[in-house]
């Protein structure tokens, strides 16, 4: 189905049931159901739907890194060596727990990454010995986030 048709499929039931989900993804279907004033049968029905379909990608938690002890953040710019290597590189940077988000951009690198660490060492550390030493990287540019204005999902 292409995406589209997936976007014009939603009505005004899936619309109402992404938004108490954004608002509270532990929200049980019966209570939704209620709110909705449909069935909880329905409710468990379209949101198989709106995985199935790629529109709801999972319900989890969003976690508060600071409370974590992760007090520092970047986003890191890569360059490559080749750019045909990203897929092999994306690999090893998903074994570093500390990388939380990884994109393909246009511009003057190849990928730009999110990392968290507990402090000015440990950032260094991931930099300089782990994500350096991917082969294929070529150069890292950082810049260090001092926090989150907002972050929010697509308005419905």
């Amino acid at each position: 189905m292409s995406d589209e048709l997936i976007n014009q499929s939603l009505d005004q039931y899936d619309v109402q049931i992404l938004k108490f989900l954004e608002e509270d993804g532990r929200m049980a279907f019966s209570a939704i159901a209620q709110e909705i004033g449909i069935s909880n049968t329905m409710v468990h029905q379209r949101v198989h739907k709106l995985i199935e379909h790629g529109i709801l990608k999972g319900i989890k938690p969003i976690l508060d890194e600071k409370k974590m002890g992760y007090d520092w953040a970047s986003f890191t710019g890569l360059t490559l060596d080749k750019d045909h290597n990203s897929e092999r590189i994306i690999e090893a940077l998903k074994a570093i727990p500390e990388v939380t988000e990884c994109y393909y951009i246009t511009g003057s690198f190849t990928l730009f990454i999110r990392i968290i660490a507990k402090n000015h060492e440990h950032m260094r550390k991931i930099l300089y010995d782990q994500i350096d030493n991917i082969p294929g990287v070529s150069k890292t540019d950082s810049f260090m986030e001092l926090g989150c204005a907002f972050r929010r999902n697509v308005g419905l």
